[in-house]
């Protein structure tokens, strides 16, 4: 029988280990063995079977198990199946149940009054073992019943032991080993089956269960676990724990419950119980990231021990982490650190993610050039799509530079730049990019070349298919700088009837915009109040519990607060007081301090010709805002009504108007006003000068900026 036990196991880690000596085996000599093997050879499993249980040791379970094992290990499944199959488990399984409760009894009570068990814990090894060999030996043979089978010993002894195994059980004949072995195999079994729900229960119930796993075993099913939760494509129901402790956290969703036992894995690299597997990062990233919480997965980098990654990737996987939390200033920050000189000041994929933050803050604007050249340099032609994600940036950060910049030649050489690069970009793409054209489409409009920004524009539309609103209004807006103001409206009417609720709210307030350029006063207002009727039903939506993102209700309501600003304007040019005071109130309520509003409040006391009260408003604008245009050109104008022609403030206040917007037509033309009346032959060429751009700058300026 030693021989027999010794037998050469044929899977690998899987197949089954040979046990060791029982009492039910013991008495066994080799020559009772050679009568066996013989009979085996000639294929007479019955008389094998009847000469194992003459001895009177052996009970027709027992040597069935013992011959089923001696063909698994032969690798005939056939076979093995055949003779495990004529062991009927439900007949031994009270007997089974009684032996293991008494046995955790005597480990309570270290008393030995009871009476001895009619099954040895070694036949209990015995059977059960044989009840895992039947199940891979259906698994082997792709018979779908496998889980079944596998899932009765966890029943039998689960049953027996509701509190879970003491320890030490059943170490001496390997009882441990075949349940761990069966407690691992049974969610491969059902989802073997397609039976992912009871999949899931088997991996909570081999996790919650005190089966007396291994740190190894238990790490393993927690990765397959999660593994299984992310991207089975099912939706499981959340776990019903009877021991629920009051407070406690219980998943409700795959995701949750996923991220759940990624933590507990992290916190056992933190604690040095098992060894560090990336794979754990990446599937809490893949996690975290779609269930929106990109915050919690910083903290997890964070607080994992230096050197578990290397410093660089954990630069780079915290900015990214952070950048999609909406925090771009920190990911900058430590983008800053991952491509310092002491760190790696040549990472391109660290250098193109700089490059986009600084490419939408014009105050960064300068450091996202050299960004962008970094990247091109680095990569020397080397990839042709990275390179072109590099020429879009580039550009798009030198269009923003060219505003900060002081004299004309340098801006005018910015410019020029912003434009080559992001051509390059579009001819690289072949003009397949829709966010270059975008952006090359808006660089022409700003630099007023409005036939190409059309053509740009166009382009983009058609690539988009029509269902991007940006387009729409961009190419409305151009519509409007060429005084094609039916055209533009046609347009913004029949991209209405395209769109949802949501998106007809810039929409709306363009063709408003187009409507007021045209003197059709009453039809703005009518406009804009199915504008505010729209935004209405939006903020009950909001209220309703719809799981709408915080970005898109602030943008709602800064666009009715800019609403009710246009109204007053309306009000005041029409002279309607009550009416403009209204609508102030309405957006105070909404946003008490505005910019914006101070300067409509400041309009209608210069309409009112009470100029101090106007002066006061026009500040209050400026205190909030320092950089707003229309409230530095308006207090530019009633300090010339005021005060001396020749009032160096309201110089001061123009050129502050003009270094903050260029295009503003406003603002050159009162600056014209302010030369000329200064009568000097220099001061009339710099007046005519103005006046020229001015004039240039109305015939072509937008119903709204284009940007």
């Amino acid at each position: 029988m030693k021989c027999l036990r010794s037998g050469e196991p044929l899977g690998g880690a899987d197949e089954m280990f040979p046990s060791s000596e029982s009492l039910a085996t013991k008495n066994f000599s080799a020559s009772g063995h050679s009568c066996l093997d013989k009979k085996l050879d000639t294929g007479n499993i019955e008389e094998a079977e009847s000469s194992l249980r003459e001895s009177g040791v052996l009970n027709y379970e027992e040597a069935r198990a013992l011959l089923g094992r001696y063909e698994y290990q032969k690798g005939n499944f056939v076979a093995a199946l055949h003779v495990f199959e004529g062991i009927d488990i439900s007949i031994v399984t009270p007997k089974i149940k009684i032996a293991l409760s008494r046995s955790r009894e005597r480990n309570k009570k270290h008393s030995h009054n009871h009476a001895e068990p009619q099954m040895s814990i070694h036949a209990i090894g015995l059977l059960l073992e044989a009840v895992f060999l039947k199940a891979k030996s259906l698994q082997v043979l792709e018979r779908f019943k496998a889980a079944q089978c596998c899932k009765v010993i966890l029943d039998i002894v689960e049953s027996s032991l509701p509190e879970g195994l003491p320890d030490n059980f059943g170490a001496e004949c390997k009882l441990q080993e075949t349940l761990s072995k069966a407690v691992e195999l049974l969610p491969e079994l059902w989802k073997l089956a397609d039976c992912p729900r009871q999949a899931i229960l088997s991996y909570r119930r081999a996790l919650l269960h005190q089966w007396n796993l291994d740190v190894e075993n238990t790490t393993k099913i927690q990765k397959e676990f999660v593994v299984f939760l992310l991207h089975s494509g099912g939706e499981a129901a959340p776990p019903n724990l009877r021991s629920q402790m009051d407070g406690s956290f219980v998943p409700r969703n795959n995701i949750e419950e996923a991220i759940l036992l990624l933590m507990i894995l992290l916190r056992k690299v933190s604690l040095n119980r098992i060894e560090w597997d990336p794979s754990i990062l990446d599937h809490l990233s893949f996690a975290l990231s779609i269930s929106g919480d990109l915050t919690a997965l910083a903290n997890q980098l964070e607080e994992l021990l230096p050197g578990t990654i290397p410093r660089r990737e954990s630069y780079h996987s915290l900015a990214l982490c952070y950048y999609g939390a909406g925090r771009d200033l920190v990911a900058l920050d430590l983008l800053r650190k991952l491509l310092s000189s002491r760190e790696d000041p040549k990472h391109v994929p660290g250098l193109l993610m700089a490059s986009k933050l600084c490419s939408v803050n014009s105050s960064l604007a300068e450091e996202g050039v050299s960004f962008s050249r970094r990247v091109i340099e680095n990569l020397d032609g080397r990839c042709n799509q990275l390179e072109n994600v590099a020429n879009f940036f580039l550009g798009v950060s030198l269009s923003a530079h060219s505003k900060l910049a002081v004299s004309d030649s340098e801006r005018f050489k910015r410019q020029y730049e912003a434009l080559h690069a992001l051509e390059t970009a579009s001819r690289m793409t072949r003009m397949r990019d829709p966010l270059v054209l975008y952006h090359l489409s808006l660089e022409y409009a700003e630099q007023r070349k409005l036939d190409t920004a059309l053509y740009y524009t166009k382009c983009f539309l058609k690539l988009e298919g029509g269902s991007n609103v940006k387009g729409w209004l961009l190419l409305t807006r151009i519509l409007s700088a060429q005084k094609r103001f039916l055209d533009a409206e046609s347009i913004i009417n029949a991209a209405l009837d395209q769109t949802g609720k949501w998106d007809q709210g810039d929409l709306l307030r363009t063709k408003a915009k187009l409507q007021i350029a045209q003197g059709h006063l009453r039809n703005a207002i009518e406009t804009y109040t199915q504008l505010l009727a729209v935004l209405q039903i939006l903020s009950k939506s909001f209220g309703s519990g719809k799981k709408l993102y915080k970005d898109n209700r602030d943008r709602a309501r800064n666009l009715e607060v800019e609403i009710w600003h246009d109204l007053a304007n309306i009000y005041i040019s029409l002279l309607q007081w009550h009416d403009a005071e209204v609508c102030l109130s309405k957006s105070k309520a909404i946003k008490p301090y505005s910019a914006s509003r101070c300067h409509a409040l400041g309009r209608m006391y210069e309409a009112k010709g009470l100029y101090k009260e106007a002066l006061k408003a026009f500040r209050d604008a400026l205190d909030i805002d320092p950089g707003h245009v229309l409230s530095l050109i308006s207090t530019a104008v009633v300090l010339r009504r005021c005060s001396d022609q020749s009032n160096p403030a309201v110089r001061i206040f123009l050129m502050d108007a003009i270094r903050h917007d260029r295009l503003s037509a406003s603002a050159w033309y009162n600056l014209g006003l302010l030369h000329k009346a200064e009568g000097t032959v220099s001061s009339l060429v710099e007046a005519t000068e103005c006046f020229q751009a001015a004039h240039f700058l109305e015939e072509s300026e937008p119903v709204e900026t284009f940007r």
